[in-house]
């Protein structure tokens, strides 16, 4: 009787196993799936890799604006803009000019997931009065001009910019401006459309 009552115990677990192993299978392909890119999108994040690592993109010149950007869908400026985040963008004013080039960007984007900084993607940056044209990269025209993303920058500053989620893969597309996958921690230092959600705020 006892062996038997091993033998069904131990079924039952395998059974159970089974069961759950197609639906964590299933957790970790979401979990790790990446945006389908274009050949040369596949080289700028090989190079880019490196940055996975906040310390090394400090090492290099960039420098964390601290703030998780939010956007309900609104619209920044006149841009029409989709509900997402852009997360906490890691900037690098030596990269800022009239040219761009596909293995500097200006920024960098992380998005806050526990206590560690998840490289998600990469922006292309140049301000109006650097260039009265939107320039291109990828093969895509720059966005704008719009105004600075209060409050990691003045309003004042008009520019162009593209987005490129090399990392995380966003539903809207590759160079949306905002990904709705992208959260903000609900406290801390998160802007959700200009208005601060800081440590200990209520809501």
């Amino acid at each position: 009787m006892a062996y038997n009552h091993k033998v069904s115990t131990v079924a039952a677990l395998g059974a159970a196993l089974m069961a759950i192993t197609p639906a964590l299978a299933s957790a970790q392909v979401q979990q790790s799936k990446e945006p389908t890119l274009t050949l040369p999108l596949v080289a700028t994040r090989a190079a880019l890799d490196k940055y996975k690592d906040p310390l090394v993109a400090v090492r290099d010149g960039y420098f964390s604006t601290v703030a998780c950007l939010a956007y309900p869908g609104k619209g920044m400026g006149h841009m029409d803009e989709k509900a997402g985040a852009m997360g906490v963008h890691f900037l690098n004013p030596a990269n800022i000019g009239p040219k761009l080039d596909s293995l500097r960007p200006q920024a960098l984007i992380y998005e806050p997931v526990g206590d560690k900084l998840v490289l998600v993607g990469a922006e292309w940056f140049v301000p109006v009065a650097v260039s009265k044209l939107p320039p291109t990269i990828f093969g895509k025209t720059l966005q704008g001009p719009m105004e600075g993303h209060e409050p990691i920058m003045s309003t004042n500053l008009q520019h162009w910019d593209l987005h490129v989620w090399l990392w995380k893969d966003n539903p809207n597309g590759v160079f949306e401006s905002t990904n709705p996958t992208v959260k903000c921690p609900s406290l801390g230092y998160t802007y959700d459309d200009g208005k601060p959600r800081l440590a200990g705020a209520k809501h």
